[in-house]
């Protein structure tokens, strides 16, 4: 007769299964803590995208209403005026510098609409919003408000500058903080402060500035 040896039944204890639960707990909290700050990270980089890219606009737009700046005044309240830029505290209005300008480029094609090609517009800042004033025709009416767009937000400070010559050769330039001429200046600076990305300053020539 031949005996075979028995075989008994091996599993896993109570002890082991504790502690594959443990470690398998932890994997997961520690891979749930790596994808929640991956998802925090992606968030904060679009948002950050985003407000880069809302800057970039309005620096754009700024850059492109002062380089087609025009000698060009308008009247006010309805009274002829010869002043062709205007700009520095308290001029039109809000909570810090402002600046108003005729600039040409203004799409209209074929002069297919009843407007001219040139366009008043305006900076100002209000509530923390750089906001730029603008109108469809250039001689108004009294009473007339200008409409205004959002250019930017989380601005706490704008500031504008202008270069003027200071001797009748031109060779003498000097910094001003206000202007209120009958030709352009030589160059416009603007500076803003935003809450994110801090003080930002451009520095734009003026074609045909005196």
């Amino acid at each position: 007769m031949m005996y075979y040896p028995s075989v008994r039944a091996q599993g896993f204890t109570l002890i082991e299964i504790l502690v594959a639960m443990a470690i398998f707990s932890l994997i997961g909290l520690a891979s749930t803590s790596l994808l929640t700050t991956v998802i925090d990270d992606d968030k904060a980089s679009s948002q950050r995208f985003a407000e880069l890219e809302q800057l970039q606009r309005a620096m754009l737009t700024i850059e492109r209403d002062l380089l087609q700046a025009m000698p060009r005044a308008v009247r006010i309240n309805g009274e002829v005026n010869q002043i062709v830029m205007r700009g520095g505290e308290d001029e039109l209005g809000g909570l810090a510098d402002s600046i108003g300008f005729v600039h040409g480029g203004w799409h209209n094609p074929q002069l297919m609409l009843p407007r001219s090609t040139l366009q008043l517009v305006g900076y100002r800042l209000e509530e923390s919003k750089l906001l730029r004033l603008y109108g469809n025709y250039l001689d108004n009416v009294n009473g007339y408000e200008p409409k205004s767009k959002v250019l930017l937000e989380g601005v706490s400070d704008f500031q504008v500058e202008f270069l003027i010559s200071t001797s009748s050769k031109d060779e003498e330039e000097e910094w001003q903080e206000s202007y209120l001429g009958t030709t352009l200046p030589r160059a416009v600076a603007i500076t803003l402060s935003t809450d994110v990305f801090g003080d930002i300053r451009r520095v734009f020539l003026l074609a045909g500035g005196a």
